[in-house]
């Protein structure tokens, strides 16, 4: 996405926005961007690691985390910048708030794609079953489309967007759930399966974790976009705030 675009969605947030510091909320938005994009990056390795059952390449998602973490300080810093520097207030701090939330659920997202890299690198070792993680890696597949989503959303200002994220945590969960009741399933049967059945069970948990903070970063697009915190408050909800304030902004027009 080139700057311009990137320059027309931020005014587009609102009127209280300053063209004065566009230029610097333009820069935060690209960096914020480019950690969802490292981001994703590391998540696919690590379902690659499990797939493929390279121990290598799990072990290098573990060490490129420190990259993402990196990243969040540095973004972290420069939103402290703004803060301090140019006061900013509505449209502006909403943006910046929005901003700052959203980096902390990557750098989650880096933490839980770390910990599926370390655990499918011990995996590599262990006898592989016959249907190959088949559940968890469509589990993963439907994760990394959350957070390639989002940051789609995060990137074109689109709550509707957003929403179509949130709703489908709810299909990530559902799987999760059955994936743990299997593995429960399969260690009862078969105590010589605790080990690499524990192991799964952990990656799922951490695949639907990554799920939960696409959702949040969502729910953050939400927030700038209306002004609405729409946390905790259902998916009806969140739907009649979008609709009232895609009807606010059709009226200012």
């Amino acid at each position: 996405m080139c700057s311009s675009d990137l320059g027309m969605e931020v005014e587009d947030l609102g009127h209280h926005i300053s063209r004065r510091f566009n230029e610097d909320l333009e820069r935060v938005r690209n960096s914020v961007l480019a950690m969802g994009g490292l981001v994703e990056e590391q998540l696919d390795r690590a379902i690659k690691a499990l797939s493929e059952g390279d121990s290598a390449l799990g072990l290098q998602v573990a060490e490129d985390d420190q990259k993402v973490n990196r990243m969040e300080v540095s973004i972290d810093e420069e939103c402290s910048r703004i803060l301090a520097t140019r006061a900013p207030t509505a449209g502006d701090l909403r943006l910046v708030i929005a901003i700052i939330k959203t980096i902390t659920d990557l750098e989650r997202i880096g933490d839980e794609a770390e910990k599926i890299g370390v655990l499918a690198a011990r995996l590599a070792s262990v006898e592989r079953p016959a249907t190959s993680y088949r559940e968890l890696r469509n589990l993963a597949r439907h994760v990394k489309q959350m957070v390639h989503n989002a940051l789609d959303s995060f990137a074109r200002l689109d709550p509707k967007g957003a929403l179509d994220v949130v709703k489908a945590d709810d299909a990530v969960d559902e799987e999760y759930d059955s994936i743990y009741r299997q593995g429960i399933t399969f260690m009862m049967e078969d105590p010589r399966t605790i080990t690499r059945m524990m192991d799964l069970t952990w990656m799922a948990r951490a695949l639907e974790r990554i799920g939960d903070h696409a959702k949040n970063i969502c729910e953050y697009v939400i927030f700038m976009v209306h002004g609405k915190d729409v946390r905790h408050i259902g998916i009806a909800n969140i739907e009649a705030e979008i609709q009232q304030g895609t009807r606010r902004v059709e009226g200012r027009s």
